[in-house]
């Protein structure tokens, strides 16, 4: 969660199911095994058939002339249950979505890798970092946080952990792009204010690409998401990914790949 979140994104009555929700919402699926005890292949997600797009998705990547890039981009998709996609099929969370309309865009060889698990906080996603940078990522995107604000972890060792996960994430040549997220306001005011700081803050501190708030449009909107007024539908991850990630994800894209061919060129 970003800067505070505004009365516009989310009813009072949303507000107050979100925050008695999340911690059920976010837990692990009961089939799920936690990471710090076993790791599930951190490619497997990038196996998955992508999802047909939209000519919006593809408006929101390269305009109106499509140009076929067949220059090879991997992107890690790191984060919580948002990520993972909980309560849909792999083929509509964000990942999917996200690759297909990058391919569907022109760059034809983009591989979108879902590293989601859901009921993760971000200690847990640093203590994987060593496994999921396996993947050999160009791209990070950076999602982490909301389930240490709902257990009450303290602000500072959230931003700690997400320190350790842009700098190693950075060490290995990935390029991060950080999700920001938002907490509601009955967990007390100073807490909220001093959360929703992180993430400006950091985006800053460290020149990294920046999504304000990974849900805006979505979040609190009853019709784009599921029964528990917490994870996405399809609907609302194609609203996401059009809307929050591509336009900040396609500038860093094309730094990357214009990167690479010079490099390669020499």
């Amino acid at each position: 969660m970003s800067p505070p979140l505004s009365k516009s994104i989310l009813k009072p009555l949303a507000l107050s199911l979100l925050t008695s929700l999340v911690l059920m919402g976010c837990q692990p699926n009961s089939n799920k095994v936690d990471s710090t005890d076993q790791q599930t292949d951190p490619v497997a997600a990038s196996d998955t058939p992508a999802q047909p797009t939209t000519s919006a998705q593809n408006d929101s990547v390269a305009g109106s002339t499509v140009q076929r890039t067949e220059q090879p981009i991997t992107i890690l998709a790191l984060g919580d249950s948002l990520t993972e996609g909980l309560g849909v099929p792999e083929n509509e969370a964000y990942p999917a979505q996200l690759q297909a309309a990058l391919q569907q865009a022109g760059y034809v060889n983009a591989k979108v890798i879902n590293s989601g698990l859901s009921g993760e906080t971000s200690t847990g996603l640093v203590n994987r970092l060593d496994w999921v940078l396996k993947t050999k990522p160009d791209i990070t995107i950076l999602t982490t946080g909301a389930n240490d604000a709902m257990r009450g972890i303290e602000v500072a060792t959230v931003e700690s952990n997400l320190r350790t996960a842009i700098e190693r994430l950075q060490s290995e040549g990935s390029m991060v792009v950080l999700g920001g997220m938002q907490i509601y306001d009955n967990l007390g005011d100073d807490y909220v204010k001093a959360f929703s700081a992180i993430y400006p803050k950091l985006a800053e501190e460290y020149d990294i690409a920046f999504i304000p708030f990974f849900l805006e449009g979505v979040g609190g909107v009853a019709e784009l998401n599921q029964s528990d007024v917490i994870h996405p539908t399809a609907e609302g991850y194609t609203k996401i990914v059009n809307n929050n990630i591509l336009p900040v994800l396609t500038p860093v894209i094309e730094e990357v790949t214009e990167t690479e061919a010079k490099a390669d060129s020499k």
